[in-house]
C-alpha cells in the first residue's frame, strides 16, 4: 500500500524498530502459550511454582506491547503531520489555474475527509501489524506442536481469509463511492453557505438545492456507506465465528481422530483464542487502510506541483526596470466554451497610471492575471513577457511576480500587516493610511500589526486589502474594479486624491474600472472586448470617457 511504502520511505529506521518491537510482542506472546502448555498444562501439579514466572512475563508482554503499539502510533501521527504540512504546501506551490479547475470544495475535502481517513488508518495499524506478526508466529508455534492438525486448521483459516478478503474488497469498492459522495457534498455545503443570502431570500431555490441537490447527494453516501459498514461487520463476524469453529474442528481431529492429544488439543484451543481478538482486529483495520489508499490516490488525482520545502523568496528581476511588454501573448481556459484571451501586444511604461475597460467577460481579469504572472500564456507558442526587453524565463517567474501587489475582485482579507520583506509593517504607516482611507474608527492594529477585527463593510474590507498590498510597497499596484463598491464620496476621493498619491510613493497603477467620470485622470486607457486588447486614443477615448457603457460590449 502506498501508506506503508511512504513510511518505509520516509521513516525507515523508526519503523524497522517499532517493527522489531512488535515482533518480540509476538514473540513473547507465544513464549507465554508455551509457557502455559508446559508448566500449567502438562505439569498441573507444580503449577503454582510457576506462578511467578508466568506473571513476570504477563508483565514484560505488556510493556514490550505497549511499546511497540505507542511506537506505530507516535510515527504514524508525525507521519499524518507530515503529510499535511506537505498537503497544504504543494497547494501553495501549485498554479492557480489548477487550483481553480479543482475547486475548493475539492481541496476541503482532502484537506479534512482524505487526511482524516490516513490519520485513522494510522492509528488501526498497530492492529494490522501486531496482528499479522502474532498470526506468523502462532502457525510457527503449531507446526511444532502438531503439522498435520495444522495442515487442517490451516485450510480452515485459509478458507475464513478468502471470504473475509472478498467481503473486504467489496468494502472497498463502496469506500470508494463514499468518497466521491463527499466531494459533492462538500460542494453542496459551499452553496448553502456561500449561497445564503440569495437562498434566504427565494425559498424555493432553497428548496431545491436542499431537496433535489443536498439530499441526492446525502443518500447516495448513506446508500454506499451502509453498504461498506455492512461488508465490513459481515467480515468481523465471520471471522469471528469461524475462529470458534476451527476450535472445535481441533478437537474433533485430536480427541475423535486421534491426531494429537488432548494438551495439545488445549494448546491449539488456547493460541487459536489468542490469535481470535488479534486477527478480527487485523481485519477490522483492513478497510480503514483501504481507506487510506481512496485518500492517497484521491489526493494523487488533484495533479499538484510536487513537494518542495523552501519557500522561494527572489529578489526582483530589476529594481531599476523601466518597461514590462506583452507580446503575442495568449491565454486559453480548459473549458468547454474554450474562451481565451489575445494575442495581446502591451508595452506598460514604469510610473505610467493605466486604466483597462471592459464588458463582462471580456477577458480583463485574466489579462490582469497574465500580466501578473499568475496565469502562464497557453497556446502554441503563447507568446512572451519581457522586462526591458528581457524575456522572463520559467526560472524566474517568481522573481517577476514580486513586481506586483495586487487587490482582485476576489479578494481575501489577511489579517496581518506586512511589509515587501513579510515583517509586521511600520506603524507610522499603519496610522498614516487608516486616516487616509477613513479607517480611523474602525479599524484597530495591534503593535504587531495585527488587525484585530475585519467585521467591516464591503466597500471598507477593499480599503484594508488596498493598505495590505500598499504596505508591501511593490513597484505595479493592479486594482479589479477596486472603486466598484466604495461610495461615491470615497470614490472621489481615491481617483483625486489617493492615485496621486500612489505615483508619488513609486507605484505604477494598473487599474480596472468602469468609472466613466474619472478617465480623464489616467495616462492611458485600454479596452478588452471579445479577449482582444486595444488602447483608446483621440476621439476613441472621449467618446469612452463620455458612456464607457456604449464603448464596452458585453461578451
Amino acid at each position: 500500500m502506498t501508506l506503508l511504502r511512504l513510511v518505509l520511505r520516509d521513516y525507515r529506521a523508526a519503523f524497522i524498530a517499532v517493527m522489531a518491537a512488535s515482533i518480540a510482542s509476538a514473540a513473547l506472546g507465544i513464549g507465554v502459550i508455551a509457557f502455559i502448555n508446559a508448566r500449567l498444562i502438562e505439569t498441573g501439579d507444580h503449577a503454582l511454582s510457576a506462578l511467578p514466572q508466568f506473571f513476570g512475563l504477563i508483565a514484560l508482554l505488556l510493556a514490550v506491547s505497549l511499546a511497540a503499539q505507542l511506537g506505530l502510533t507516535w510515527l504514524g501521527h508525525r507521519f499524518v503531520l507530515d503529510l499535511r504540512t506537505r498537503l497544504v504546501k504543494r497547494i501553495l506551490d501549485t498554479d492557480i489555474e489548477r487550483i481553480e479547475a479543482l475547486g475548493s470544495a475539492s481541496l476541503l475535502a482532502s484537506l479534512s475527509a482524505d487526511i482524516r481517513n490516513v490519520t485513522i488508518a494510522f492509528v488501526r495499524l498497530p492492529e494490522l501489524v501486531q496482528g499479522t506478526i502474532l498470526t506468523v508466529a502462532s502457525i510457527a508455534y503449531l507446526a511444532w506442536l502438531s503439522p498435520s492438525i495444522l495442515v487442517v486448521t490451516a485450510l480452515w483459516i485459509g478458507l475464513t481469509m478468502a471470504v473475509g478478503a472478498w467481503l473486504v474488497a467489496r468494502v472497498y469498492h463502496h469506500l470508494h463511492h463514499v468518497r466521491e459522495a463527499e466531494d459533492a457534498l462538500y460542494r453542496d455545503y459551499e452553496t448553502v453557505i456561500d449561497g445564503r443570502k440569495e437562498l434566504g431570500l427565494n425559498r424555493a431555490r432553497a428548496r431545491r438545492v436542499f431537496e433535489d441537490v443536498f439530499r441526492a447527494n446525502a443518500r447516495r453516501y448513506r446508500h454506499h456507506i451502509v453498504r461498506s459498514d455492512t461488508f465490513h461487520l459481515s467480515a468481523n463476524n465471520w471471522a469471528n465465528i469461524m475462529m470458534l469453529g476451527a476450535i472445535g474442528v481441533v478437537f474433533f481431529l485430536a480427541n475423535g481422530l486421534g491426531w494429537a492429544s488432548t494438551s495439545v488439543a488445549a494448546t491449539y484451543a488456547l493460541t487459536i483464542l489468542f490469535l481470535r481478538t488479534p486477527m478480527i482486529q487485523a481485519i477490522g483495520a483492513l478497510p480503514t487502510l483501504i481507506n487510506a489508499q481512496v485518500a492517497f490516490d484521491k489526493l494523487a488525482t488533484l495533479s499538484l506541483a510536487e513537494h518542495d520545502p523552501a519557500f522561494d523568496t527572489p529578489a526582483p528581476l530589476d529594481t531599476d526596470w523601466q518597461t514590462i511588454e506583452l507580446r503575442g501573448v495568449t491565454f486559453a481556459y480548459d473549458r468547454e466554451d474554450g474562451f481565451g484571451i489575445g494575442p495581446i501586444d502591451l508595452t506598460i511604461e514604469r510610473g505610467e497610471l493605466i486604466f483597462l475597460i471592459g464588458g463582462n467577460g471580456s477577458g480583463k481579469t485574466t489579462l490582469a492575471r497574465l500580466l501578473t504572472g499568475l496565469y502562464r500564456p497557453t497556446g502554441g507558442t503563447g507568446g512572451t513577457i519581457r522586462v526591458d526587453g528581457r524575456p522572463v524565463a520559467e526560472a524566474d517567474r517568481g522573481a517577476y511576480r514580486r513586481l506586483f501587489t495586487a487587490v482582485f475582485t476576489d479578494f481575501h482579507l489577511f489579517d496581518t500587516l506586512l511589509d515587501g520583506a513579510g515583517n509586521p509593517a511600520d506603524a507610522a504607516f499603519v496610522d498614516d493610511w487608516r486616516h487616509r482611507l477613513g479607517l480611523d474608527a474602525k479599524l484597530s492594529v495591534d503593535a504587531d500589526a495585527r488587525i484585530a477585527d475585519t467585521a467591516l463593510s464591503q466597500g471598507q474590507r477593499k480599503r484594508l486589502a488596498l493598505m495590505l498590498a500598499l504596505a508591501e510597497s511593490r513597484d505595479v499596484l493592479l486594482l479589479d474594479e477596486w472603486a466598484a463598491d466604495q461610495d461615491p464620496g470615497f470614490r472621489r476621493v481615491f481617483y483625486r486624491d489617493l492615485l496621486p498619491i500612489f505615483r508619488e510613493r513609486g507605484h505604477t497603477v494598473f487599474a480596472i474600472s468602469h468609472d466613466d467620470s474619472y478617465f480623464e485622470h489616467a495616462d492611458r486607457l485600454l479596452e478588452m472586448r471579445a479577449g482582444r486588447l486595444t488602447e483608446l486614443t483621440g476621439e476613441m477615448r472621449r467618446a469612452a470617457s463620455a458612456d464607457a457603457v456604449a464603448r464596452t460590449g458585453e461578451r
